[in-house]
């Protein structure tokens, strides 16, 4: 993006043609696999990608702190008094957030000129929201210097959506967002935030990202009911198990205690949590050993669970999954984020990317009457400063 240009947009917006404005920069990401266990203390392996959020910012002498969005028509001021409570444009919530978290920390804020700009679909299970806090986060931190760690901002952001947007989300996204490294995924253990880097060669492969357009708003959704389904089922099995979380539970223990649980439905929800965990296990040993067949395998056996186990696909993802595994040169493909909705990341050969969009895009279309958008996901760097 030109960050000439996003100047010159926040001088017309805010004035001051000497424009002293800092850009910060915040991807979004993709996971690769391991999905719906990170609030459930288990591993997951997504990767920042290209696509993110620029946030151009200044201080003030004013009480105020500004907000705008070149994505969005409203702007919102707000006095820089706190505490700060939750604004009606749903999306200046994500940075408010992390205002009060900052305060909350005792850190004292200013006057302040915001500007958002971003190339992540909203609502696409992308990120969006975890990138806007981020880089929220990040340019708060070094506009004040509060020297807060990475990892403080990351919990801060996390908190930030808990309470300011109502998702009971796990740490994945704002980790993500916050440690990615280039060319390589983050394994993150979500129970201790013990992580690892690992690179991820695709020699003759392409990540692809396909948008399946189908409105859906990630607060108002089921999500927040699998997270309570999934309390469900570790409060049967914590009678017998001296466990925290459902990722404590390795597979083979839980598939003879599975029978603890009664109800068939929160059954299902744990067996895919925990069986998604042993499959990030083996996926990450995968990339070590540069074995994309069977990384491709783990993926498609992901989608599988999540569609049948989880119930968070749906008609939409479920065929764009399902058209894209027709294409030769596919070797894996799955739903990525939290579903009802969203995206999908498929595993590609170099040679047939053209054709795979090109096919599975008509495929889709004509089943759904939607557009799909197609991204390359190329493994890129966290949330950073770019221009002082």
């Amino acid at each position: 993006m030109d960050t000439a240009l996003l100047k010159t947009h926040f001088t017309e917006l805010y004035g001051n043609p000497e424009n002293d404005s800092l850009v910060f920069f915040a991807p979004g990401r993709v996971n690769l696999i391991g999905e719906h266990t990170d609030y459930n203390g288990g591993f997951v392996l997504p990767c920042a990608i290209r696509n993110g959020t620029y946030l151009l910012i200044r201080k003030t002498e004013d009480p105020l702190i500004k907000l705008s969005s070149r994505d969005m028509e409203e702007k919102v001021s707000i006095p820089v008094k706190g505490p700060f409570e939750k604004n009606a444009v749903h999306w200046v919530n994500y940075p408010i957030g992390i205002f009060q978290q900052f305060m909350d920390k005792g850190i004292a804020l200013q006057g302040m000129e915001l500007m958002f700009s971003g190339d992540i679909p909203s609502g696409a299970g992308l990120s969006s929201s975890a990138s806007i806090e981020m880089v929220t986060a990040v340019a708060v931190n070094h506009l004040f210097h509060s020297e807060l760690s990475m990892l403080d901002l990351v919990k801060m952001s996390q908190k930030a959506e808990h309470v300011f947007a109502g998702v009971n989300c796990g740490i994945m996204d704002q980790f993500a967002v916050g440690f990615g490294k280039a060319d390589s995924a983050v394994f993150l253990n979500c129970k201790n935030l013990e992580y690892k880097i690992v690179p991820v060669p695709l020699p003759g492969f392409r990540l692809i990202i396909a948008n399946t357009n189908k409105p859906r708003s990630l607060a108002d959704s089921k999500y927040n009911e699998r997270v309570s389904e999934c309390a469900k089922a570790l409060s049967y099995l914590a009678e017998s198990f001296s466990i925290h979380q459902l990722g404590d539970l390795g597979f083979p223990q839980f598939f003879k205690a599975q029978g603890l649980i009664p109800d068939e439905i929160i059954r299902r929800r744990a067996r895919h949590v925990v069986s998604e965990n042993q499959r990030v296990l083996s996926a990450v040993n995968c990339l070590f050993k540069g074995d994309l067949l069977q990384f491709g395998a783990l993926m498609n056996a992901s989608h599988d669970s999540l569609r049948d186990d989880y119930e968070v696909t749906g008609f939409e993802l479920d065929t764009l999954v399902e058209e894209a595994r027709k294409i030769p040169g596919v070797i894996g493909s799955r739903m990525t984020g939290a579903g009802f909705g969203g995206c999908t990341v498929s595993l590609v050969r170099e040679e047939v990317v053209a054709d795979f969009i090109e096919t599975t895009g008509k495929s889709y279309f004509a089943k759904t009457g939607l557009k799909a958008d197609f991204y390359l996901a190329e493994p890129s760097e966290g949330a950073r400063i770019i221009e002082n």
